[in-house]
């Protein structure tokens, strides 16, 4: 029924802009433009979560800003070990980094754990797969094939190149510039295990390992490494001294290694930065001084790996071991504060280290609560790689000449009230001294004089004291950390003579203050350099048994001038001044 429209009275104050409607149901967005609101709502906030997750996912290629906590090693690789395995197939795959990027694991496919683009490319990844099966299992009236050997070229082998040519085996192409070569017969010629390395200066240092020529035509430089035989676990070597019971030390810090060849920071002369390539320059030097010392066992004071620029901590940690390995010298490690800044842990890393041959490395024993580093992983708060070297008397095994004491100095204060570097933890002091105390008898049984000597990353506060004899250049701040937990104290307590670090790049002095607290100076081209034209160098010691004698001096890169700023420090088993 028709009724007469309302007039509103003047107290609603109708306005031609806002007028009351006329019905309630007018109130009410209609049915259909709420479901439109909805939808665009939602496809709104669809669009952003994708852009917002893409985008942390790029950047966490890069700069890791999701937290690793859930998975310790989401960001990290250790090699896998397949023993009683053969490799049947190899191949290269390229995916989205939206998707999955995976063989079917039913079939007996891996992968390896490194994308061959190492975090660079915007859009795409990619991984090698190989397909590996039980010796015991391997079927050839099935039709299965064990691969033999492969090669990297754009052009097909020759029939007669490579493994597998009485077999009439005939070579595969796969994506990438692979080309794999099978067989239907297992032989001592079958690949059991592959991995990957990075750059033209890869090395491959592991005994039953080869590194294949080239570099797979995708991502950054990627090169094969395969293995023929079951792995072999090195035996620890044992550091004797000669027969005149003297001993040679070379002490290398700051080797500054990246995956690939690294660029060179400020090199000395300058005249010589155009087109310098840090990480060969850096090994080229290395092996040079070894060649010319020949020194019975090395010490790596940190910083072998440069963590910013280490994608694959690997390649880089295979890279500063060569040397030592080709030349049959024992080599013993702790790490700096950039060694751990790539995708390992500081454990991961020394327990990869302790795998090579001539490797002296330790894990050491837990210490300290569960802490998260830097990089949000979970680790030790003691930090890893605390141990002991014990240096035997030439063909007496049982008697201990010389003690070499390892010890984590970490890398960034914990403390956010406290600004700088680390400090060694007073938990790592206590084992110190059990561990210097529980040797003393067995020390006493030497025959000439047992001698004691550390090792670490950071220097102590006392490098900074001034006013002290010294030897050597003091061209840098010493970056100590500022809370002093007493390690050099202990150290005199203990008797040992001299500690020695790295850190401080262009500082190479040795100063007394109960002991001789030494640095290396800076060896490494991919780290700073600067400081009036500093030139890289090493620092090495002589340890003479009889005489309780320790003599150091250094070696540099650059028009070398012999040995300098040779120095007794210590003598008859006493720390001496140098005249």
């Amino acid at each position: 029924m028709w009724r007469p429209r309302r007039e509103l009275p003047p107290a609603f104050g109708r306005s031609r802009c806002h007028a009351f409607p006329h019905n309630l149901h007018q109130l009410l967005p209609r049915p259909r433009t709420m479901a439109r609101r909805i939808l665009r709502t939602i496809i709104k906030v669809t669009l952003l979560s994708v852009v917002v997750g893409a985008l942390l996912f790029i950047l966490d290629t890069r700069f890791r800003v999701l937290p690793s906590s859930a998975d310790k090693y989401l960001h990290a690789f250790l090699p896998e070990h397949h023993d009683g395995h053969v490799v049947t197939d190899i191949t290269y795959l390229s995916c989205s980094r939206f998707g999955s990027c995976t063989l079917p694991q039913s079939e007996g496919w891996t992968r390896v754990e490194k994308d061959l683009n190492l975090g660079t490319g915007w859009v795409q990844r990619g991984y090698l797969f190989f397909k590996r099966k039980l010796e015991t299992e391997f079927a050839p009236t099935k039709g299965e094939k064990v691969v033999v050997d492969i090669k990297i070229s754009r052009l097909q082998p020759g029939a007669s190149e490579g493994a597998g040519e009485k077999s009439g085996a005939m070579w595969e192409q796969r994506p990438g510039s692979l080309w794999i070569k099978r067989q239907p017969k297992l032989s001592s010629e079958a690949i059991t295990a592959v991995e990957v390395l990075f750059g033209p200066d890869a090395h491959e240092v592991r005994e039953g390992w080869v590194l294949k020529e080239g570099s797979l035509n995708v991502g950054e430089q990627p090169r094969i490494t395969v293995r023929r035989g079951q792995r072999v676990v090195p035996k620890r070597p044992q550091v004797m001294m000669g027969k005149d019971h003297k001993l040679k030390i070379i002490q290398v810090s700051d080797l500054h290694l990246s995956t690939g060849v690294g660029h060179c920071r400020e090199p000395a002369p300058p005249s010589t930065a155009k087109n310098c390539e840090a990480d060969p320059r850096t090994l080229d030097f290395l092996r040079r001084i070894l060649d010319d010392e020949k020194p019975d066992v090395a010490v790596l004071t940190g910083d072998q790996i440069n963590g910013d620029t280490s994608p694959d901590v690997q390649t880089a940690l295979f890279k500063f071991a060569e040397p030592f390995i080709t030349r049959k010298i024992p080599f013993a490690t702790i790490l700096g504060n950039h060694d751990d800044e790539s995708v390992m842990t500081r454990e991961q890393i020394l327990r990869l280290t302790a795998q090579l041959p001539y490797s002296l490395s330790e894990v050491g024993p837990e210490m300290g609560p569960i802490i998260k580093d830097s990089k949000g992983r979970e680790v030790r708060e003691g930090g890893a790689g605390n141990y002991v070297v014990e240096v035997v008397a030439h063909n007496r095994a049982e008697h201990s000449a010389l003690t070499m004491y390892f010890l984590d100095s970490h890398s960034y204060s914990p403390d956010p009230d406290v600004d700088g570097y680390d400090w060694i933890k007073d938990y790592q002091i206590d084992w110190f001294k059990k561990t210097a105390t529980s040797l003393k008898d067995e020390h006493a049984k030497y025959t000439y004089i047992h001698l004691n000597m550390a090792f670490i990353h950071i220097p102590l506060p006392e490098y900074r004291k001034t006013g002290l004899p010294m030897v050597g250049g003091w061209r840098e701040g010493v970056t100590a950390p500022a809370h002093n937990s007493g390690f050099r104290q202990a150290l005199v307590d203990a008797g040992v003579g001299v500690v020695s670090v790295g850190h401080d790049h262009a500082n190479d002095f040795c100063k007394l203050d109960g002991l001789w607290m030494c640095y290396a100076g800076g060896s490494g081209f991919g780290g700073y350099g600067g400081y009036g034209d500093y030139i890289r160098r090493v620092r090495l010691f002589e340890i003479d048994a009889p005489t309780g004698r320790i003599k150091t001096w250094k070696r540099v890169e650059w028009e070398d001038q012999g040995k300098i700023d040779m120095q007794t420090i210590v003598e008859g088993g006493k720390v001496v001044e140098q005249s």
